[in-house]
């Protein structure tokens, strides 16, 4: 059986140094954990740290980041991507700064916007000492080599998690959640594992047999569709370009955009795409496609342009102060894109 006793005299001679961890053994701080965690969801640690060292300066305690506007959290969340984290980091400030501070069990942490499983466990674990057991990809990756799980992912997580849960020491929990996730990102890597060097390779089942290079094997991905849409950029006497806010829920949700049709599979016709332009104007077609990629799809927008007199349909922005909103990435390439097709906008 793989001693935790093993891996944790292995972390506390090589575990990583991070802004958000404290060195092995110290008490951790709830907020900069919460903070290093929901960031650190789908995005890696070297994109990570630079924002987290910004967020901290500006935010220093949660009661700091409650009382700021979400305007501000998002565009200081720009560049991390999957805005939905930066909405739910923000209510979940809201809700801890409410509450006094964070709960200590996984059952009050997950009730927190924003806070799922695997958060909470992590938080529970790192910032509290409760023996939770911590299951992201690096550490699914160790329980199948470790124990031989050929079965693919996802079917099987529930299973590794089982086997995750058999290890979890009651003492030094935290440090433990953290010592099998560097064990994952460092030593058991997805490719080229450096198993002589790891303080589990004697009992591990994958090395032994051979295959520790190819678990866990994952079922066949599908491809991920592609949606389609047409931009509108609509430029005032001025020079100024129109932005709106997104819908608070779904997708980018919260953020600014240059107006568009839905985005959907079928192409967009220049008629169809008219009935949902933002002000009744001459819309002429700019050449070429901006190409964006999400999770789950692939996005593909064409753009129409045109000198407008409304002004009572959004916020007017002029080129040069774009930056000052939370605009996404894929709407920066928008912006990219039509300042290059048309130059540089000046007043007429």
């Amino acid at each position: 059986m793989p001693s935790a006793a093993a891996l944790l005299a292995w972390y506390d001679r090589h575990a990583r140094r991070l802004p958000w961890r404290g060195l092995p053994g110290a008490t951790a701080d709830p907020y900069r954990i919460w903070l290093s965690e929901v960031m650190l969801q789908q995005t890696t640690v070297a994109t990570v740290a630079p924002y987290f060292r910004a967020f901290l300066e500006r935010w220093p305690r949660i009661e700091d980041l409650a009382r700021a506007s979400l305007d501000d959290v998002l565009h200081a969340w720009q560049g991390l991507g999957y805005y939905a984290r930066a909405r739910n980091l923000h209510k979940c400030a809201v809700a801890v700064g409410a509450r006094g501070g964070f709960p200590s069990d996984e059952v009050g942490l997950r009730a927190l916007p924003g806070i799922g499983a695997y958060s909470a466990a992590a938080i529970a674990a790192i910032a509290f000492g409760r023996p939770a057991t911590v299951v992201d990809g690096n550490v699914e990756r160790v329980m199948a080599r470790l124990f031989g799980v050929e079965a693919p992912l996802p079917g099987v997580k529930a299973e590794l998690r089982a086997l995750a849960a058999r290890l979890t020491p009651q003492t030094r929990p935290g440090d433990y959640a953290q010592a099998v996730m560097d064990l994952g990102a460092t030593i058991c890597t997805p490719r080229a594992p450096a198993c002589a060097l790891c303080p589990w390779s004697a009992p591990c089942v994958a090395r032994r047999r051979g295959i520790a290079a190819e678990l866990p094997r994952r079922s066949p991905k599908r491809a991920r569709p592609t949606r389609r849409g047409i931009a509108f950029w609509a430029v005032r006497a001025d020079g100024a370009v129109l932005l709106r806010r997104r819908p608070d829920e779904g997708l980018l949700g919260g953020m600014m955009e240059v107006p568009s049709t839905p985005w959907r599979e079928a192409a967009w016709t220049v008629a169809e795409a008219r009935g949902h332009a933002p002000v009744k104007a001459r819309w002429r077609r700019l050449p070429g496609v901006v190409h964006h990629g999400f999770t789950h799809f692939r996005l593909e927008l064409e753009l129409l342009t045109a000198r407008v007199s409304d002004a009572s349909a959004g916020v007017w922005c002029p080129p040069d102060r774009f930056a000052d909103h939370a605009l996404p990435t894929a709407m920066k390439k928008v912006v990219r894109h039509a300042l290059a097709a048309i130059g540089d906008l000046k007043p007429r």
